[in-house]
């Protein structure tokens, strides 16, 4: 594997120190292990679609130039506080960024999410794609689609509850709890607490393990524990997902966002 390699897309810049870094994202390596940085610190690492297409060259970029762990981050003080609300609506958004979280769930070498700072929403969910979290003492765990009439797919709730438990994701995801990051270690969700530095030399010791048990062993968890669903589960679910992203409540939270109040959801 060489000295570093930018994810495609976006511009890029020599870095000094050895790796290449895009605007968006910084993918550098340590010995066998690359680290992918979410580089928006002004938005609090947001995604947009070009984010999420960046996250997913560089996971697979990664891997194909022989990776052994992969680390992903944030830059500043926020892992990912989520989709850019202002930036960010419709199909293409959703196929971005579930493209992006099915990519880092199967790669063949482990991932480990070093959660630096609050992890909201489509944080949260790029937190549960990797296979073992890291969590800072600021690190925070939120899904608050309830709050703008938005939805997260099926793989989503079944993930974080099998991480974090079903009590605990319904709090999340009908009370909008937040589980911050001593909670989310004692629930599971958060395997160890820890800086950058603990994700990076965790991730260092798992590259030196046997890649095709790995391999195996996520292949066996993510096929035993989250099967596909049935075709007509799956075409049930699907529907009401599409309704709440087409839904009056849905236009009512952008209006209401536009016009910094609070929004009066209907039902509709």
């Amino acid at each position: 594997m060489d000295g570093g390699a930018a994810g495609r897309g976006g511009s890029r810049d020599a870095d000094p120190a050895g790796g290449t870094v895009s605007e968006l994202v910084d993918l550098r390596t340590s010995g066998r292990t690359a680290v992918i940085t979410l580089r928006r610190p002004a938005k609090r690492n947001a995604l947009t679609i070009e984010l999420c297409d960046l996250i997913r060259d560089a996971a697979t970029g990664a891997v194909a130039d022989g990776a052994r762990s992969l680390v992903v981050t944030g830059e500043g003080t926020s892992f990912c506080a989520g989709a850019d609300l202002d930036a960010v609506y419709g199909d293409t958004f959703r196929e971005a960024l579930y493209g992006m979280l099915q990519t880092l769930t199967t790669l063949p070498v482990p991932v480990v999410a070093a959660v630096n700072g609050p992890a909201i929403g489509a944080g949260t969910q790029i937190a549960i794609a990797c296979d073992v979290r890291v969590a800072a003492p600021t690190a925070a765990f939120a899904i608050p689609t309830a709050g703008n009439a938005l939805a997260v797919d099926p793989w989503t709730i079944r993930r974080f509850s099998l991480l974090a438990g079903n009590g605990a994701a319904r709090a999340a995801l009908l009370g909008l709890e937040k589980i911050g990051a001593d909670r989310a270690h004692a629930l599971g969700l958060a395997d160890r607490l820890g800086d950058l530095d603990d994700a990076l030399a965790w991730a260092a010791q798992m590259a030196e393990l046997a890649p095709l048990t790995l391999a195996y062993s996520k292949q066996v968890l993510n096929t035993v524990f989250e099967p596909e669903l049935d075709a007509a589960t799956a075409a049930e679910l699907g529907k009401s997902f599409d309704a709440c992203w087409a839904s009056e409540d849905f236009a009512e939270a952008r209006a209401a966002r536009r016009e910094k109040r609070k929004p009066v959801f209907r039902g509709l």
